[in-house]
């Protein structure tokens, strides 16, 4: 499955986005624009979907509706999100809008949910039981299994939405950091615990694989593989070229930032066929290794037929000149909102992507705060 279209009524910086999505998204934009708000809307279908979520619990983990709802959207309450979704030629759409009780415990509720699948309508609400009993507004039936049988298939896609922005300090201490996780750990908490999880078979795989990547992108290393210490805690452990005889070997906690965060990029890209959210893959990474990164995501992407949606700053990731205008969208901050846009869609980056220049080149300049010039005057 894949989402092909996006459209968006005052969700976070965006008072209106409707945009086409292809198999890989590069969303560029400059600080605090909403790339990760943008990314969120998937997170946020997914925690609807997911068992022990429901819309109630997605919601509140936001800050509520009024966190949700767009600044610039003036007196328009509701705050509205449509995904479209391709699927071996069918064609999905579910949309939902989401208001705030008047009265009473200021519960979030639905102003309306529709499923539709092709030309046919699968669900629309609310309906005349709703009518008679508003309280049943607080849920939706993507979040019910009694009620969404007849589009299944799209409830395990949005529940099946991984994301990880790794947070190297959070994987090597994972201890110091108490009190419950975050649902989905996107940040890498449980990442080691999640790798000795896998069966045994696949896990030996694809360490066989990131090992492959890894002796080429970081010196002197020559193997990878997993242990578990005498309380059988799991960890990761490299074997780095040395001048004794057999080596030195490493654990987690003894990886570099740049280390850790590219051995969890390439596990999330081995590790499904869902829809892959990705927050600056760039981070600690060096240069020569960010450009090789479009590359690989599309060799990958290619066996798997999955797609993803990368978040980033960096020129030498948009550098690559396979990287087309359509695949890129960019965002622009005003008074009004942000906009998004790709960037095929501007006749002057299209002209230049056209005369040679990659997507960095021609599209990145638009990222640049008009204001940036005046930081020269600060003391």
């Amino acid at each position: 499955m894949i989402v092909n279209r996006l459209i968006l009524q005052n969700w976070r910086n965006f008072r209106t986005v409707n945009i086409e999505l292809g198999q890989r998204v590069f969303v560029a934009g400059p600080n605090a624009s909403g790339k990760s708000n943008l990314l969120d809307v998937f997170t946020f279908l997914r925690d609807i979907a997911k068992a022990g979520g429901g819309l109630q619990k997605a919601v509140n983990e936001r800050g509520g509706i009024s966190k949700l709802r767009c600044l610039a959207a003036r007196k328009y309450p509701d705050v509205e999100v449509e995904v479209r979704v391709a699927d071996n030629g069918i064609l999905w759409s579910y949309a939902i809008g989401i208001k705030q009780e008047a009265r009473g415990y200021r519960l979030p509720l639905l102003a309306y949910e529709r499923v539709m699948k092709g030309d046919r309508q699968v669900l629309t609400r609310p309906d005349k039981d709703d009518n008679s009993d508003p309280l049943r507004l607080t849920q939706t039936h993507l979040e019910q299994i009694n009620a969404n049988a007849e589009f299944r298939d799209l409830v395990r896609f949005f529940e099946s939405t991984s994301y990880l922005h790794l947070v190297p300090q959070l994987l090597r201490h994972p201890e110091a950091f108490s009190g419950p996780g975050i649902p989905g750990d996107p940040f890498g908490k449980s990442f080691l615990e999640k790798v000795a999880r896998t069966p045994a078979g696949t896990r030996k795989a694809r360490l066989k694989r990131i090992e492959a990547a890894l002796r080429i992108a970081v010196p002197q290393l020559k193997e990878l593989k997993d242990v578990k210490d005498e309380t059988g805690i799991p960890h990761l452990e490299a074997v780095y070229e040395h001048w004794r005889p057999h080596g030195a070997k490493q654990r987690e906690d003894q990886f570099s930032d740049g280390t850790l965060r590219l051995l969890g990029l390439l596990w999330a890209l081995l590790e499904g066929d869902s829809l892959l959210l990705l927050e600056e893959p760039e981070l600690s990474l060096n240069a020569g290794i960010i450009r090789k990164l479009p590359g690989l995501m599309y060799r990958i992407q290619r066996q798997k037929r999955r797609q993803i949606i990368i978040s980033t700053h960096s020129p030498d990731l948009l550098s690559d000149p396979g990287i087309g205008g359509e695949e890129v969208l960019l965002l622009t901050p005003s008074d009004e909102g942000t906009r998004a846009e790709l960037a095929s869609s501007i006749q002057e980056v299209r002209d230049l992507l056209e005369g040679g220049l990659t997507v960095a080149d021609a599209a990145l300049p638009k990222t640049v705060p008009t204001s940036l010039s005046q930081m020269d005057l600060f003391e």
